[in-house]
């Protein structure tokens, strides 16, 4: 009962926003950014280089691909060339918001842990899975797995 009335009452909250149940107190939640702010701060040496920095600020969509819903913000840095970056963002949604951390790889999908949360996601934690959605990688799939409670 407890977990029906948290996916329900995390379903209001994000109500453009793909939300299911994928088991006791576990809340699936599916958007897409589109990552139209993408840029790289070349601190080290020239080109794509270990310790260079990628911000972000960029809108999500419903799981449609149909209508913004919220943002994403948040840094990574490069820890091996063409390979991978460490990143910390900030996903926000109607009713709150939830952070990750981890890996994000060029090209292959990512698990990031999910950090936190605020709103209706206070004390969240799991994960988040993040696929490339073509390969120019201009917009992701997150699929957030949020414990809640």
């Amino acid at each position: 009962m407890v977990a029906g009335a948290l996916v329900a009452s995390t379903a209001i909250a994000v109500s453009l926003v793909s939300v299911s149940s994928a088991g006791p107190n576990v809340t699936r939640i599916h958007v897409i950014e589109h990552a139209t702010t993408d840029t790289v701060v070349d601190l080290t040496a020239n080109g794509d280089s270990t310790g260079d920095l990628l911000t972000f600020h960029n809108e999500v969509f419903d799981s449609e691909n149909q209508q913004a819903v919220g943002t994403s913000h948040g840094d990574c840095i490069r820890i091996e060339v063409g390979v991978s970056w460490q990143c910390r963002w900030t996903t926000t949604l109607e009713g709150g918001s939830l952070t990750v951390e981890g890996p994000f790889y060029d090209a292959s999908p990512s698990v990031l842990a999910i950090t936190g949360g605020t709103g209706v996601y206070r004390g969240a934690r799991g994960s988040m899975r993040l696929v490339a959605r073509d390969d120019a990688g201009t917009e992701f799939d997150f699929v957030f797995r949020v414990l809640l409670g």
